[in-house]
């Protein structure tokens, strides 16, 4: 019996600000079968698309991410908020549908040519997912596909990372 990702995701409304709708995926991280259905999906995509490496914006994109890494015995890049990583970095700042923020990457974390699929767990506006390309390709990476477990509706995100192989587990309102 296939399992149904969405019967695993809550909503909390105002949060974390008013008028947001959050979508938590923590209850299917809870769940062993669950986080492994979603975890096999985001691998078969990965692997179709050619990944050479997985990159996964902080904190859930590590969530989702390392396992993908793992399963494929490929690498993980961290994408990290600012002060987090020890080595020498690039940034890039980025617009959140409710605020904004700064991206750190290490400057050897991708190789000229390197295939990236990145992993987070949910697409919005975009603005994380931008910001994250643009340091991949900055340091000569392709970005070879973008995966979510969520994508959510009405707030443009996938027109945002046109030109790109992107692929959501599910859609959700984002009302």
């Amino acid at each position: 019996m296939a399992i149904n990702l969405e019967e695993y995701i809550a909503t909390i409304p105002d949060y974390p600000s008013p008028g947001i709708l959050f979508r938590d995926v923590t209850p299917l991280i809870d769940d062993g079968a669950a986080y492994q259905e979603a975890i096999d999906q985001l691998a078969a995509y990965a692997s179709e698309v050619g990944a050479d490496i997985i990159c996964g914006p902080e904190s859930r994109g590590f969530i989702f991410g390392c396992p993908v890494a793992y399963k494929l015995n490929l690498g993980f890049v961290p994408v990290r908020k600012p002060g987090k990583l020890p080595r020498e970095t690039i940034s890039c700042k980025y617009d959140l549908e409710y605020g904004s923020n700064e991206l750190f990457m290490h400057k050897d974390a991708i190789k000229p040519g390197q295939r990236v699929v990145i992993i987070d767990d949910l697409l919005a506006t975009g603005g994380t997912c931008q910001a994250t390309i643009k340091m991949i390709e900055q340091l000569g990476g392709v970005v070879a596909g973008i995966a979510f477990i969520i994508e959510l509706d009405g707030l443009n995100g996938r027109k945002n990372l046109e030109g790109y192989n992107v692929k959501a587990l599910l859609n959700m309102s984002d009302k």
